[in-house]
């Protein structure tokens, strides 16, 4: 056997020796074998760039670092309905995507909107089709959130979500089937709530917090202003409302500077009131925990504790509490222009008299904009709505966690009782996304516990998004 292959190795051998045209590829022990390279085209200085690029990412990837996200910013215009009745935007679900009018609520943390196989309390709205979206999944579980003054139900389901060039592809949302009569408000057809997780009801990461979290933002901040129509004479049902941006803040719209007032939990976006003055004079006010104030966009007016709003009126000569359906309201000369202004740790921010005045009931009698609320569990004393934040440009800063305010810019101010055409819903191109993570435990299906008489007649109030 050992020689019949010493002859065949042999042969080889002799056959190779005779091919001196070509290199010995065979090399004997402690020989090099040389290599080859080949030529390359001369590379530009866009392809060093491309390439530099795909280097560090992969080696980053491999290694175990972070790589780096892509951050944006963007702006949806928003809507005055009513004469600052509520503010709304727009955003666009599935694929292809489709534009919806929602309340945009600081106050709660889901996002819903009426599907087109809603029975009571859609009608006149844009319906969700989820037949008609490719991405679209039925979670197949149950949906109920209630607000002070009626309640959405209907089912979960998850798509793409779009606003202000921001997608989230999987984002869980409340598919409705049915809602009380006068919870939506034509052409709304849903809300977009805004605060933390803890208190969703579908216990979905909100739309925001999957955004600012992933570092889709450049600034882990979103802002507010709103414009004011309430003393305007000739005001239409939808007037340009102002601007909700997120990733930065817009600082045309402000003076000065932010200030910031830390939250002390994870829930509503909760401020401390430290003082309130009306007419120049402080009253009592509750400490403690009893002076939560909850800063909801999606509320109109400014409710508080019995005693505190009692204390307010108190300074204004010739105030009475209301009756009947106003019960819980106060009146008082509509000749008087009424100063409050509210302390949250740092400035103290005016009200216009414009605001604190809700409407007028004779010639000469009017209904303030602050109302007695008693709120129930652990929902927060105060409620502080567009009353207050038409006043101030708002800031809600996920990390770390707090609301800045700062006083409004005169190209803001401008704004305000200047007719225009409302914003049309739009579809860009998105610039940033990110994907939905696990939802909590945590699920709190009723806002605020309101116990009042609702409002009747032509006034249209918003408590956490529900129409009054």
């Amino acid at each position: 056997m050992l020689s019949s292959l010493a002859l065949v190795l042999s042969y080889f051998l002799i056959i190779s020796s005779n091919t001196s045209a070509a290199p010995n590829l065979v090399p004997a022990a402690g020989q090099s074998i040389p290599l080859i390279r080949r030529a390359q085209p001369e590379r530009t200085v866009a392809d060093w760039e491309i390439w530099a690029k795909n280097e560090r990412e992969v080696l980053t990837a491999k290694y175990g670092g972070n790589t780096e996200k892509r951050s944006s910013t963007g702006t949806n215009l928003l809507t005055n309905q009513n004469a600052d009745s509520s503010y709304f935007g727009t955003v666009a679900i599935g694929t292809p995507a489709v534009s919806f009018n929602v309340i945009l609520d600081t106050g709660s943390s889901d996002l819903w909107v009426a599907d087109q196989a809603c029975t009571t309390g859609c009608s006149k709205v844009q319906l969700f089709n989820d037949l008609s979206s490719s991405t679209f999944h039925n979670l197949s579980q149950p949906f109920n959130i209630e607000y002070g003054s009626g309640a959405a139900t209907g089912s979960l389901g998850q798509d793409v979500v779009q606003m202000a060039g921001f997608s989230v592809p999987n984002q869980i949302f409340g598919v409705v089937t049915q809602a009380t009569s006068g919870l939506l408000n034509p052409p709304v057809s849903g809300l977009l709530g805004l605060a933390w997780l803890s208190i969703a009801t579908s216990k979905a990461v909100p739309f925001w917090q999957t955004l600012a979290s992933s570092g889709a933002w450049s600034d882990p901040v979103m802002a507010f202003q709103l414009t004011r129509f309430v003393n305007a004479s000739n005001s239409n049902a939808e007037e340009p409302g102002g601007s909700f941006t997120m990733g930065f803040v817009n600082s045309s719209l402000y003076t000065g500077t932010i200030d910031y007032q830390a939250i002390s939990s994870q829930s509503y976006w909760i401020l401390p009131m430290t003082s309130l003055t009306v007419q120049g004079s402080s009253i009592t006010i509750p400490s403690g925990s009893s002076s939560n104030s909850a800063i909801d966009t999606g509320t109109t007016l400014v409710g508080g504790p019995s005693s505190a709003i009692q204390n307010i009126f108190a300074q204004i000569p010739g105030s009475q509490p209301g009756t009947g359906n106003w019960q819980g309201y106060w009146t008082y000369p509509c000749s008087t222009a009424v100063n409050v202004a509210i302390s949250f740790g740092g400035p103290s921010w005016p009200i216009s008299p414009a605001d604190f005045q809700l409407t007028k009931i004779s010639s000469s009698q009017c209904v303030g904009a602050f109302f007695e609320l008693n709120t129930a569990g652990s929902a927060p004393n105060w409620i502080i709505g567009d009353t207050f934040l038409k006043n101030v440009y708002s800031v809600f800063r996920y990390s770390p966690a707090a609301v800045g305010f700062a006083a409004l810019s005169d190209t803001a101010l401008a704004m305000n009782g200047v007719n225009g055409p409302a914003p049309s819903p739009t579809i860009g191109s998105i610039s940033a996304s990110a994907t939905a993570g696990t939802g909590g435990t945590n699920a709190a299906s009723h806002r605020w516990g309101i116990s009042w008489a609702p409002l009747v007649g032509s006034i249209s109030i918003a408590v956490g998004a529900a129409w009054m």
